[in-house]
């Protein structure tokens, strides 16, 4: 049923999660689901949906560089600046659903507990970067960190953050959870060991009860 009060903005929906937990298989699904309803989508991920975020995503994960935990997150901060822009914001204005392959609560979980910067200064930061724009709802899929690198090491070569040692992805993890445990009307937090199609389901169910009000 289409609701009679039409919101000025679409849905903004985030994936989350530690390497390996799935994300892009997920959001597969979701899209397949989107467009089988007929509903207006953009698809976009961090670091990344920009020429510039395209840029910053090579050098962010660039194996062969070292990059102090300040800079990594301002380098982020940038992207993620002209992702809302460009991207986000426009697409929310078209009252599409907008799908991002993570935003800023990875550089909450990555550089806050993984990298151990001030959990202050990096909200209020992204707060001017995003103009204080944040997801309707995160998709957190947690999974621990053992099995997640080994499920991005047969993906082929580590990334720079994937390279990172066992006790920093511990950390993102836990840090994942505290953050979800922090906004839980926000995430919805799932096991990234059950089978993909129950995952596929549960998220379909929980952003299928926030669409009709987008339907025309």
């Amino acid at each position: 049923m289409v609701s009679s009060s039409q919101p000025e903005t679409g849905l903004f929906i985030s994936f989350e999660g530690p390497e390996g937990a799935g994300k892009s298989t997920q959001i597969a699904r979701l899209l397949r689901h989107l467009e089988s309803e007929s509903v207006p989508y953009t698809v976009t991920r961090e670091p990344g949906g920009t020429p510039l975020g395209t840029r910053v995503r090579d050098v962010l994960l660039d194996p062969e560089l070292t990059i102090d935990p300040l800079p990594e997150f301002l380098l982020y901060s940038a992207s993620r600046a002209q992702l809302v822009t460009n991207v986000i914001r426009p697409a929310l204005g078209r009252r599409e659903v907008v799908v991002c392959d993570r935003y800023a609560d990875s550089s909450l979980a990555y550089q806050g507990f993984g990298r151990g910067l001030n959990a202050g200064l990096l909200r209020g930061i992204t707060a001017a970067a995003t103009g204080g724009l944040w997801p309707d709802l995160t998709v957190l899929l947690d999974l621990d960190s053992v099995i997640g690198l080994e499920r991005a090491a047969r993906r082929g070569q580590p990334d720079r953050l994937e390279q990172a040692d066992l006790t920093f992805h511990q950390r993102l993890r836990q840090g994942f959870l505290k953050l979800a445990e922090a906004e839980a009307e926000r995430f919805l937090v799932l096991d990234a060991t059950l089978d993909e199609t129950d995952l596929e389901k549960t998220i379909w169910e929980a952003i299928q009860s926030r669409l009709p009000v987008l339907k025309i």
